[in-house]
């Protein structure tokens, strides 16, 4: 067998879909198609010769998605807006 399962006491963070991941070694060299990847039931990273790198795609590919933010402007209560005299519109001086 030329894969071996390597356990993460804290744990891989689990994929999009909610899969969880575990970190594979394949014990073929690199050049021969081996390497670190991190896998799990829908995906796969590429393989890689240092383990933390394959940890790091992992993240990265399945961060949470972010929120986007309103464009609306924010409403400011805090603002008294006067109306000033002779300055009316539709006023011709």
């Amino acid at each position: 067998m030329t894969q071996r399962h390597i356990s993460h006491p804290e744990g891989l963070p689990d994929c999009a879909a909610g899969h969880s991941a575990r970190h594979i070694l394949d014990l073929r060299g690199v050049d021969r198609g081996g390497g670190h990847f991190v896998e799990c039931s829908c995906r796969h990273t590429r393989k890689h010769a240092e383990p933390d790198a394959a940890i790091a795609e992992w993240k990265r590919v399945n961060r949470p998605a972010r929120v986007r933010r309103t464009t609306e402007p924010a409403i400011a209560d805090n603002v008294v807006q006067m109306r000033l005299p002779g300055l009316a519109v539709g006023n011709a001086a």
